[in-house]
């Protein structure tokens, strides 16, 4: 049985997916700035900064929402 969320645009992303885009599309020194967090400024890899994501849900949201503001609707 398959539960669905039609209400939810994150639905089936994977957090990696989400950072690995963000990287491809600001690269990691405009993603600095606009999400002032130290795995995007010092310590830039996708693994440390899912390590540090998974760990903070206020960084995740903002990822998150930055991943929403700039992609959804792009179809």
């Amino acid at each position: 049985m398959s539960l669905e969320q039609p209400n939810n645009p994150l639905h089936g992303v994977k957090l990696e997916q989400i950072v690995t885009q963000l990287v491809e599309h600001y690269g990691w020194k405009e993603l600095g700035q606009r999400i002032n967090i130290n795995c995007f400024k010092f310590d830039m890899s996708i693994k440390s900064s899912l390590k540090f994501l998974r760990k903070t849900p206020w960084a995740r949201d903002k990822v998150e929402s930055l991943y929403l503001s700039t992609f959804a609707g792009h179809e």
